[in-house]
């Protein structure tokens, strides 16, 4: 289905273990790099680098020497962060975080796979809408106008 809406997984060789993927996306994200780095990547961003890896490049995300090569090249990762980055990878940093957050997210959002969406918020009594998988454009601007209607109210 993914195909359908752009995502042709042109060069998919590996299905990798993902959670060092995630760790990656953990370091840089962190509060501790918000404070010393320009410009930190998104997880949109992150989440982009490492579909094109694995999908379209056929790289192996779980490796650390991908997952290094993926923080320089694309979520700007700087040359002084590499040994950190190396060494929080190789030395599975953060997996238990990690590990935890996954383990939240499928109890509270019952998600099953990925991608998994979730849009809005949990806030003020809301429940978030959550789906999987690829989406056409009409699924998000249907979510998106109920979601509009509802903050109306």
């Amino acid at each position: 289905s993914g195909r359908k809406v752009g995502a042709t997984f042109e060069n998919w060789k590996t299905w990798p273990n993902t959670l060092r993927a995630h760790q990656l996306i953990a370091f840089v994200t962190s509060n501790d790099r918000l404070a010393s780095v320009e410009n930190v990547p998104t997880t949109a961003e992150c989440n982009a680098a490492l579909f094109e890896a694995t999908y379209e490049l056929g790289e192996n995300i779980s490796l650390v020497d991908t997952l290094v090569k993926i923080g320089t090249e694309k979520l700007r990762v700087g040359s002084e962060e590499i040994p950190r980055l190396r060494s929080y990878l190789e030395n599975n940093e953060g997996a238990r975080e990690v590990m935890k957050e996954i383990q939240s997210g499928r109890k509270q959002y019952n998600i099953r796979g990925v991608p998994f969406f979730i849009i809005g918020t949990s806030e003020a009594g809301q429940t978030p809408y959550g789906f999987s998988g690829a989406q056409d454009s009409s699924t998000y601007l249907e979510i998106f106008q109920e979601l509009s209607e509802s903050l109306e109210k």
